[in-house]
């Protein structure tokens, strides 16, 4: 029901933005998130947003660099990355959630990911 598209290849200090869309349904009063999964590594939190776009919060890797914001309207979530590194790359999965924020538990709904990788 949700669908990432945005990833790509990109070189280290450049930026990407994720969009992330419900195909069906509507997600907008739910919290949003984004989280990544790195080669050999767990799914990580990145970025969550309240159903708002009110409130945030970020990992601690993603603040300063990364912006999650939503558009009800178009059912979208988004994900900003600007100065990227090589350690960004991931497969980026967005997600929803009724009481969801930084858990990976916490989200019901999840995309299939989109694959973002960061050249040196």
């Amino acid at each position: 029901q949700l669908v990432e598209s945005g990833g790509g290849l990109v070189q280290a200090g450049g930026s990407l933005r994720l969009s992330c869309t419900a195909s069906s349904g509507t997600f907008n009063h739910y919290v949003m998130g984004w989280f990544r999964q790195a080669p050999g590594k767990e799914r990580e939190f990145v970025a969550a947003l309240n159903w708002l776009g009110s409130i945030t919060s970020y990992a601690d890797s993603a603040k300063g660099r990364f912006t999650i914001s939503r558009d009800n309207a178009k059912n979208t979530v988004y994900l900003q990355m600007i100065r990227l590194a090589p350690e960004d790359t991931a497969v980026y999965y967005c997600a929803a959630g009724q009481s969801g924020w930084t858990q990976r538990y916490e989200y019901a709904y999840w995309g299939q990911g989109t694959q973002v990788t960061v050249s040196s």
